[in-house]
């Protein structure tokens, strides 16, 4: 018994040291694994691992034997390959809604996955820039939460912050409770946001969920989504969130704008490249979007000064009046 409980160890190990050890630029030989599987107390013949290497090949690790760099063996395909650890530990970094703490944890976690070789290459794991990070420890739990209280169609009682200035001006955030009807999440402008209704109200809104705490699900049915929105089967979060500018809600309309042409990578960049294009001339193009008609729409157009024009619907025209007399007042 014992002699085949070792056995299904070995090959465990073996597993993990090529996790751990191999790469394409680094295969380790027959003698390697055996030296590392005595450190574990496992002891292997040569012919032993051969026979053990094309039992995991069979079950579908993909196991290469090679001769160049040096004969041996790596692993050529893991869950995650460099690259793709590269991209996620970089979003986990820059993630403003994810603490320092956690950041590291899942770096760590991330960096796991890699060879020992490829870690040495990964010096960028070193570095978190804590600026922006929240300090909510609890947005992980906060997140879970909300995930069940959506599945079960739920409402969730929660305390969310707002910043404000005491008499003595300082910075506090001030907590209230709230009840909310959970919808979606999901991660805009470099925050994570839930999609919810209060029920007093028939539109949707979007709550920062590193500024909640004391998240609990209640036994409440929560209020169907095609209440409060356009969507009656499935809250439908990539369409509803195209719209939006800066997670400011708005009713959706036609809104056609005359840009520089100096400006078409950030149009595309900001729609898409469906765009339907008109009035092209020697300076400028003209397009026709669906979205969401807000603040934070005028915002962004304001953000590129005489380089857009807003041409309808009418409504947006005024904020944008608006918006540029308010400017100009305050340097008159």
């Amino acid at each position: 018994m014992a002699s085949r409980s070792s056995q299904k160890l070995k090959l465990l190990h073996i597993v993990s040291i090529l996790k751990e050890y191999s790469d394409e630029d680094h295969p380790v030989s027959t003698a390697f694994i055996i030296s590392k599987l005595e450190a574990y107390g496992l002891s292997a013949e040569r012919k032993a691992i051969y026979d053990d290497i094309e039992c995991l090949q069979e079950f579908g690790y993909d196991i290469i034997k090679t001769r160049n760099p040096k004969a041996g063996y790596f692993l050529a395909s893991r869950s995650f390959e460099l690259p793709e650890v590269y991209l996620l530990e970089d979003a986990v970094r820059t993630a403003h809604f994810i603490t320092e703490k956690k950041t590291r944890e899942l770096c760590r976690k991330l960096d796991s996955m890699l060879s020992t070789h490829q870690l040495a290459r990964n010096a960028n794991g070193i570095y978190i820039n804590t600026d922006g990070k929240t300090k909510n420890e609890s947005i992980f739990y906060n997140i879970d939460t909300i995930t069940r209280a959506i599945e079960n169609r739920h409402k969730i009682r929660f305390k969310y912050g707002v910043r404000q200035l005491n008499s003595e001006r300082e910075l506090v955030t001030v907590y209230k409770e709230r009840t909310a009807n959970p919808y979606a999440m999901t991660w805009q402008d470099d925050h994570y946001y839930l999609i919810a209704n209060y029920d007093k109200y028939d539109t949707l809104l979007h709550l920062r969920i590193d500024r909640m705490k004391s998240v609990e699900e209640t036994d409440e049915k929560c209020r169907h989504f095609s209440e409060v929105s356009k969507y009656t089967d499935t809250f439908n979060v990539a369409d509803y969130t195209q719209t939006l500018f800066d997670m400011f809600a708005g009713e959706r309309d036609q809104v056609n704008l005359r840009c520089s042409k100096k400006l078409l990578e950030q149009i595309v960049d900001r729609f898409g490249e469906n765009i339907f294009v008109t009035n092209v001339t020697e300076t400028h193009f003209e397009i026709g979007v669906s979205c969401a008609v807000s603040r934070g729409l005028c915002s962004w157009i304001a953000g590129f000064g005489d380089d857009i024009e807003v041409l309808s619907p009418q409504s947006l025209r005024d904020m944008m009046r608006e918006r540029a007399e308010k400017i100009l007042n305050l340097y008159k």
